[in-house]
């Protein structure tokens, strides 16, 4: 079991990024906190990974701050206790083993060699830790991508697509190993494309579009439905019922004995139809699904804003 630890925030203020005469990224401002599996989503080109990259001090940004605990990543003590990150899956060398890569990035950072075998095992690596990261499956780069974030036991996580490659049994051991690094006091940010996928994994989502935020929110918020469904056998008493409440008239809801009360939470509908003593069969909150709201949101998003002249930020190496 892993260990609890203290909760660190991720935050950004007014992010900012243009590369030449191109904004990837515009007054971002998000808090990601600890505890809990945000999932960061957007179309392609939405600024996601420039975001990250941001956060982790690889690229600068032209205007706004990207902090962790408060604090730059380049300006952290010992990031590498700090965050893990995987941006990619690609970043072996092909001829070392998984194990040795291991013990080349722990030396590096000054961790104990007994990390090696204790990350291997905690991402499923532990019987191909002595083949060649050449043939490895992309599948298992991507856990050897995580077992590297895992070295220093961090208290913060960012992964950039990690389920990019797995089978459907790697992405399942993928969602129970995000929720238990979140259940353990974590800060887990993911970047994803599998929606479907992200909805089953994550507590808060963050959504952006042409480089602007367009939605943060906790999923179940972002999910909620304004609609409830009911579905009794006397529509015309529930219609009576709801309208001697002061509420809307009911509509199809597209199934048989189904009904749609708009804007109404469904204690609402089920006091109304109670006081006037209509059978209710079933009586829930009408909500879409994380696609659905997504394609929602970014199909909507602004237009980026006209460049405006600015002094050019130094990019670190």
């Amino acid at each position: 079991m892993m260990p609890v630890v203290d909760g660190i925030e991720i935050t950004t203020e007014g992010l900012t990024k243009v590369f030449a005469r191109v904004r990837a990224v515009t007054d971002l401002t998000v808090r990601v906190r600890p505890g809990r599996v945000t999932g960061f989503l957007g179309p392609n080109g939405a600024g996601k990974t420039t975001t990250l990259r941001m956060l982790l001090g690889l690229v600068a940004p032209t205007q706004g701050r990207a902090l962790v605990g408060g604090v730059a990543y380049a300006d952290l003590p010992d990031p590498t206790r700090t965050v893990g990150a995987s941006l990619e899956a690609t970043s072996f060398h092909p001829g070392r083993s998984g194990r040795n890569h291991l013990r080349v990035v722990a030396l590096a950072a000054g961790l104990p060699e007994g990390r090696v075998d204790e990350c291997l095992e905690l991402t499923g690596l532990s019987g191909a830790a002595h083949q060649r990261v050449g043939g490895y499956s992309l599948g298992m780069r991507q856990r050897l991508g995580l077992a590297t974030t895992m070295l220093g036991d961090p208290p913060v996580l960012i992964l950039d697509e990690p389920a990019n490659g797995l089978d459907p049994q790697g992405i399942a051991w993928l969602r129970g190993f995000l929720r238990h690094l979140a259940a353990s006091g974590r800060t887990v940010l993911v970047s994803s494309h599998v929606l479907a996928e992200v909805e089953q994994t994550v507590d808060d989502v963050v959504i952006i579009a042409d480089g602007r935020l367009v939605r943060a929110a906790p999923l179940a918020e972002l999910r909620r439905g304004a609609a409830t469904i009911v579905r009794t056998p006397t529509p015309e008493r529930l219609a009576d019922a709801l309208a001697g409440a002061g509420l809307p008239r009911p509509t199809p809801a597209g199934t048989p004995g189904a009904w749609r009360v708009p804007e109404v939470l469904p204690e609402r509908v089920g006091h109304a139809a109670y006081a006037a003593g209509v059978e209710v069969h079933e009586l829930y909150t009408e909500t879409d699904d994380l696609e659905a709201v997504f394609l929602s949101l970014v199909t909507g998003a602004s237009p980026p804003a006209p460049l405006v002249p600015t002094d050019p930020a130094p990019v670190q190496p």
